[in-house]
């Protein structure tokens, strides 16, 4: 071998791969947690945003909280959410009307995930 040129054993690099390894296994399930509970939060803030929108509807043309909601009261008050229905995040499933005015709005994944629900 010549003076001046060095070059990495096996050893070393295999060293080096096993570091990035077990840094990467420790990493990976954070993320995925991180991942899964801002999921969690952003289902939570898209309900709180359909029970405002049914709450705003209600107030406004008089609705009591056991009035059942009809398909084209549903079509209004996505008006009041920019005429999208909101999904969620866990499996991209859109969400589904209420039957009442003063029912809850429920993530369709709730059976899924059990923090995909409304705080009381």
């Amino acid at each position: 071998m010549k003076a001046g040129k060095h070059a990495f054993t096996l050893l070393e690099i295999m060293i080096v791969v096993m570091i990035i390894g077990l840094l990467a296994g420790l990493a990976i399930p954070s993320i995925r947690k991180a991942s899964d509970h801002a999921k969690e939060k952003s289902c939570i803030g898209n309900l709180r945003v359909i029970q405002g929108a049914v709450t705003m509807y209600a107030t406004e043309y008089n609705k009591g909280s056991t009035d059942s909601i009809t398909g084209t009261e549903w079509s209004s008050i996505l008006n009041f959410i920019d005429d999208s229905t909101p999904s969620c995040p866990q499996g991209d499933v859109r969400y589904e009307k209420p039957a009442t005015y003063g029912t809850k709005p429920v993530c369709p994944n709730a059976s899924l995930f059990a923090d995909h629900e409304l705080p009381d």
